[in-house]
């Protein structure tokens, strides 16, 4: 499981897309507080940036023509196995609204060495992306 860097969500092919939707749906269900090493960093911000980060690939979706299920746009959504909504601080949803702009990065630590991190993973697959942060 990883969070791609932001910069590579317009360009990610279908497979990775799709794969990144999926596991953010199991993020932010009964995934929340699992620890991977890959993405324990999410755990270290409120849940809503999550949210905010998976709004990017949900709206990247749609804008190739999937259709995946709205109610993910929500930043509050948890999906259908977990009962009730994410509570939210009000700071953490403003904080987090202002971190679903396109120009904004969601994640500190979807850096410069992050983004040339997921390149080379993303090579490593025969997937040769050329992107600047």
């Amino acid at each position: 499981m990883r969070l791609w860097h932001e910069a590579l969500i317009p360009q990610l092919p279908r497979q990775q897309l799709l794969g990144q939707h999926l596991d953010c749906c199991a993020l932010r269900g009964l995934g929340w507080g699992r620890p991977n090493t890959t993405i324990n960093y999410v755990f270290d911000h409120p849940r809503v940036w999550l949210a905010a980060y998976h709004r990017k690939v949900i709206l990247e979706m749609v804008r190739r023509g999937y259709k995946p299920d709205l109610k993910w746009m929500s930043l509050f959504y948890r999906g259908k196995n977990c009962p009730g909504d994410w509570v939210v601080l009000k700071e953490d949803y403003n904080r987090a609204s202002i971190k679903m702009k396109p120009d904004v990065i969601v994640y500190p630590e979807h850096n410069g060495e992050y983004l040339q991190e997921c390149l080379d993973n993303l090579a490593i697959k025969g997937v040769v992306l050329e992107v600047s942060e």
